[in-house]
């Protein structure tokens, strides 16, 4: 078998915003590693630092008052982080794709769809403009949308909203980039786009080989979707699994209160559980495990020291001081 060959890797990544209300610790210390070709869900509740993760990889956040204090992001053999702004927009949307979750602020309004495309093309292939369109006539087929070579030729409130996420996922593979990163980008559809968009992107990912990540808070389509999840809280990554483990063996209290909010066909008629408490305060640096205030298994340590992500089985990790399995403190780290 192998080896899975990593695209990017994320190591101490630390992300905070200076507001007049104080300092937000936006992003605390998150790592990940992501491979060729992999569908990586990224799972959470507002304010998580889910998608602050992603866009702090490619300088999207606003800076200020944004702050990149620490970390790396190795994107083939180079630091994201350190490259400068000139060398970074050739890695946007050239070789990372970026799917943003509302797109009809993310599409300028005033210009046709049909440019927008071909923009890129021009500016990361150096294809002509004839060229461009064409690619771009190719790639509006590719997502679905009918009469592509007319569509050029509209502006983006002529889209329904199914249709301009459609083409923003167009926009994002236009130069058949190593990696996309979505950020929740079936938030505002309705059921039956969001089925379709869902199809489009493992289409075209069994198709390019594009390693995704897929923001969201539908634990249903990373169920569905994604081949390794991670579960982020308080701006930390709280636990990270294959899909298949980390639903069917959660690790983390946290995971565990998520999995069980979720509704089930096999629980009819019972009531949903919810996660008693507030979401931590991102004005202070964690000092203690973030999720202790809300945790029924929370003890002493957790609010004496932060748990660190820590390997406790094959390709799964979790930053948590108590062993959910055998009902007793986990000292081994």
């Amino acid at each position: 078998m192998t080896p899975p060959q990593p695209v990017l890797e994320v190591k101490d990544l630390t992300t905070r915003f200076n507001t007049q209300d104080g300092v937000v610790h936006a992003v605390s210390g998150v790592s990940f590693t992501l491979n060729k070709g992999e569908f990586l869900g990224v799972v959470g509740e507002s304010g998580s630092g889910k998608s602050v993760t992603m866009m702090s990889l490619l300088k999207l956040i606003p800076m200020p008052p944004g702050e990149i204090i620490s970390g790396e992001a190795t994107f083939d053999g180079k630091d994201l982080l350190t490259m400068s702004m000139k060398d970074l927009r050739h890695v946007r949307g050239g070789r990372i794709g970026f799917v943003f979750q509302d797109p009809m602020t993310s599409l300028n309004p005033v210009v046709k769809v049909g440019p927008q495309i071909t923009e890129t093309l021009v500016l990361h292939r150096g294809l002509s403009s004839a060229e461009a369109k064409a690619r771009a006539v190719e790639l509006l087929e590719m997502v679905g949308i009918p009469d592509a070579q007319s569509r050029l030729n509209s502006y983006p409130h002529e889209f329904s909203g199914g249709m301009r996420q459609r083409a923003m996922i167009a926009i994002a593979l236009a130069c058949s980039p190593e990696v996309v990163i979505a950020d929740e980008p079936t938030t505002a559809l309705d059921v039956t786009i969001q089925a379709q968009i869902i199809e489009i992107v493992k289409d075209l990912r069994d198709q390019l080989d594009t390693a995704v990540i897929w923001i969201t808070h539908d634990l249903g389509v990373v169920a569905s979707l994604a081949d390794r999840v991670l579960v982020m809280y308080g701006g930390q990554i709280v636990e990270e699994a294959g899909v298949d483990d980390l639903y069917g063996s959660p690790q983390h209290p946290y995971t565990m209160a998520l999995l069980r909010s979720v509704p089930r066909l096999d629980q009819k008629g019972q009531d949903l559980e919810s996660i008693e408490g507030q979401p931590p305060s991102m004005y202070s640096p964690p000092t203690s495990c973030v999720f202790a205030p809300r945790c029924e298994y929370a003890y002493s340590r957790c609010v004496a020291e932060n748990p660190v992500l820590q390997p406790i089985g094959d390709g799964h990790r979790a930053a948590c001081w108590w062993d959910v399995e055998k009902g007793e403190p986990r000292y081994d780290y």
